[in-house]
């Protein structure tokens, strides 16, 4: 690795947890922002990897310093994460991955009857905080927080639970929207507000504060 050169490692996109061959459940996470934060990296010049539960997407980037890797569920996210977290200087888990996954997965597809069906979720590794535990001086690990209420007071709490080097707190009207608007902190920092900014503005907000540091 270059000595001037940082390697990111993003994760986008909502992940699958199957309950059989064809159903799943999922969320509505567009993959916007993280696709906007490997652009932002790769284009300031540093190397970026990907991984990320969007196939095909509109959002493409062609760039030599960019690695894709494609994942479905929660299990193969962390499993990529883990896989290529030695080598980055900076996590940042821009993916809405799914807090519950079926505890059993059927093998054929349910067929419809005229009873309940009742699925047993269990829940699902908590990548953030396994980051958090096992990153090393060299790196920093960014985390994204969504919030219904109290925002900034749980992305505060998740901050330090996950011993996270910053956060990014939005509400649920950022998913799917090209703009955002964003709360970011670094640990014993104050907020720093982006309002209704493009989603590729706020990336490249992220990735300058990732380069120097995490000092806004």
């Amino acid at each position: 690795m270059e000595s001037n050169r940082l390697h990111f490692l993003i994760t986008a996109g909502g992940t699958r947890e199957y309950i059989d061959p064809v159903r799943f459940i999922t969320n509505a996470s567009s993959g916007k922002m993280g696709f906007a934060l490997a652009a932002s990296a790769v284009k300031t010049g540093h190397k970026a990897t990907l991984i990320t539960t969007i196939k095909n997407p509109q959002f493409k980037i062609k760039n030599s310093k960019l690695k894709i890797v494609e994942v479905e569920s929660a299990e193969q996210m962390f499993k990529a994460v883990k896989e290529h977290f030695r080598k980055c200087n900076c996590l940042i888990m821009a993916a809405a991955v799914s807090d519950y996954t079926p505890a059993e997965k059927y093998k054929i597809k349910i067929k419809k009857s005229n009873k309940n069906l009742v699925i047993k979720l269990k829940p699902t590794a908590d990548i953030l905080k396994w980051a958090g535990k096992n990153k090393k001086k060299n790196q920093i690990v960014v985390g994204f927080a969504l919030e219904d209420k109290n925002l900034r007071k749980n992305a505060d709490r998740k901050l330090k639970d996950k011993n996270l080097d910053m956060i990014i707190a939005n509400t649920p009207a950022a998913i799917g929207s090209e703009k955002s608007t964003v709360y970011i902190k670094k640990r014993d920092k104050n907020w720093l507000i982006l309002k209704d900014l493009d989603k590729a503005v706020i990336a490249e907000s992220i990735i300058k504060s990732s380069i120097l540091n995490l000092q806004f």
